[in-house]
């Protein structure tokens, strides 16, 4: 897509540090980093979001992150990962992608509601209707 700014990336038009590539994902530190190291999975093909993904694209995206996440253990001395994916809310960029950061401490990223949340049980009770 042309004024996808991930395509751009990929391209070489817009430079990126490069933390991993193949020839379906390319792999480059954000620049507005939440932890050190903490990067973004951006398959080459320009996708919406995962919905649209091949099953095939998305076992591929799995074995990166298990191989990223051990070389940041090793580089970067991580104690582990957060993997995050925003689907339409959240999703800046409308170009599938998978955030991963690393985490040193367990207060290092807050992913905390921002607003009061139903109880866990009303909650149940309404996807309990939907899926079962």
């Amino acid at each position: 897509m042309e004024d996808c700014i991930f395509c751009k990336i990929i391209k070489g038009d817009i430079p990126s540090k490069k933390v991993y590539e193949d020839d379906l994902v390319y792999c480059f530190l954000d620049i507005n980093p939440h932890t050190d190291g903490d990067c973004l999975i951006v398959p080459k093909k320009h996708i919406l979001d995962f919905h649209d993904a091949p099953d095939e694209l998305m076992i591929h995206i799995n074995n990166v992150i298990k191989d990223l996440e051990i070389k940041y253990h090793l580089a970067l001395k991580s104690s582990g990962l957060t993997i995050i994916h925003n689907s339409g809310v959240g999703q800046e960029v409308k170009h599938f992608h998978i955030h991963l950061i690393p985490r040193y401490d367990l207060n290092d990223v807050s992913l905390k509601a921002k607003r009061e949340l139903q109880s866990i049980d009303k909650v149940y009770e309404t996807i309990e209707k939907e899926f079962f």
